[in-house]
């Protein structure tokens, strides 16, 4: 953010997905895109109307189905405030409770109903074009609805390490990019410890402390989130899928369907 700015807003144009982190608090609201959600050790499909606040330093990208040149313009909103803004004492105050509880859950990232992201729409577009105070009423009018908020969802684990620097940040960000573009390949432990200029026993160690989840249960995840995509937005034979998302077995991809999203591949597609 710009010196002297305590908060921003502003549409979201890009579709980089790049996997990074910084000190602001992070509000994404998505409007007209669909994918893959990272952040820390949650990995989610999302879709329209999509919103998670993320405290500040939580590792997250957003990695869209579309192709860049397919993706709307204005596809999203997000929000960047720093806490310190808010002053010690101000959040001290009686009134400002629910808001520091807010701000300490978001520490593992939190999810927000569609209900809850329809509802403050028209206050981040605000946002954006407002300036002064006005600006500044309408964050207060969001965060006042989160705090309300019934249908908040913690996305990392418990156990989740929010403990990272430039330099890790840019290997797992060379990480993440190989998988999210070569994960319909076969990929073997020793290929992606290469990628992290690292041997394979480290890699395994170091991926999985940073990430909270071991190399093949994350690159799982990633294949099972596209396939999901696949079987509710084609009619794309199952087998096909299993091949377009890096499964040579049909068995092994119905086998992990099941294990990631607790039903076989037919049985979620017939939900849609």
């Amino acid at each position: 953010m710009e010196d002297g700015r305590g908060f921003s807003a502003e549409y979201i144009t890009d579709s980089d997905g790049l996997w990074h982190f910084h000190p602001e608090y992070e509000l994404v609201l998505n409007l007209k895109s669909s994918g893959t959600r990272i952040v820390g050790d949650s990995i989610e499909l999302f879709d329209r109307y999509d919103m998670v606040l993320i405290a500040g330093n939580i590792p997250h990208s957003w990695n869209h189905h579309m192709k860049r040149d397919q993706l709307p313009d204005k596809h999203g909103i997000v929000v960047r405030f720093r806490k310190s803004s808010f002053g010690d004492e101000f959040l001290k105050q009686f009134e400002m409770r629910p808001l520091v509880e807010l701000l300490e859950l978001s520490e593992r990232g939190l999810r927000f109903s569609v209900d809850d992201a329809m509802k403050v729409e028209p206050n981040l577009v605000n946002m954006v074009h407002n300036k002064g105070m006005d600006k500044l009423a309408d964050l207060f009018a969001v965060l006042a609805l989160l705090c309300g908020s019934d249908n908040k969802t913690v996305l990392c684990s418990e156990n989740y390490k929010r403990e990272y620097d430039e330099r890790g940040n840019k290997k797992m960000a060379d990480v993440y990019t190989y998988i999210r573009e070569n994960y319909y390949k076969p990929i073997t432990l020793s290929r992606i410890a290469k990628v992290a200029k690292m041997n394979p026993m480290s890699f395994s160690r170091y991926f999985k402390n940073n990430s909270g989840a071991g190399f093949v249960e994350y690159l799982n995840r990633v294949r099972i989130n596209r396939a999901c995509y696949l079987l509710r937005e084609t009619d794309y034979h199952i087998k096909l899928i299993a091949k377009e998302c890096g499964f040579t077995s049909i068995s092994n991809f119905n086998k992990t369907f099941k294990k990631n999203q607790g039903m076989s591949p037919r049985d979620y597609r017939s939900m849609f």
